[in-house]
């Protein structure tokens, strides 16, 4: 029998707390200007304590083939990705009521 999760009760296998928490997010996709002209793209509004976003920050690195970092509670990516970042999160469970781009 596999680990029980502490916050729904059931096997971590049946876990729906991450689904849930992807559910109730408010996620803010915005592009900001930066040192010598450089566009960065940041994704916030994250549950750090419900999420993780290290994980989320590998995937959408990965996906767009840009880097970037996970702060506090907002990720960080090199380039104008707002439009891909929207379709990636969607793919994974967010909401698209739930994302805005600004």
């Amino acid at each position: 029998m596999g680990q029980i999760c502490s916050k729904c009760g059931l096997p971590q296998e049946l876990c729906v707390c991450e689904t849930i928490a992807k559910e109730s997010q408010k996620i803010i996709i915005k592009v900001e200007k930066r040192k010598f002209g450089k566009k960065y793209t940041v994704v916030s509004g994250f549950d750090t304590s419900e999420l993780d976003i290290e994980e989320l920050a590998r995937l959408l690195k990965n996906k767009l083939a840009c880097g970037g970092t996970a702060k506090k509670d907002h990720v960080e990516l090199q380039g104008d990705h707002k439009k891909d970042v929207k379709n990636i999160l969607l793919k994974h469970g967010f909401l698209g009521e739930s994302i805005e781009i600004q």
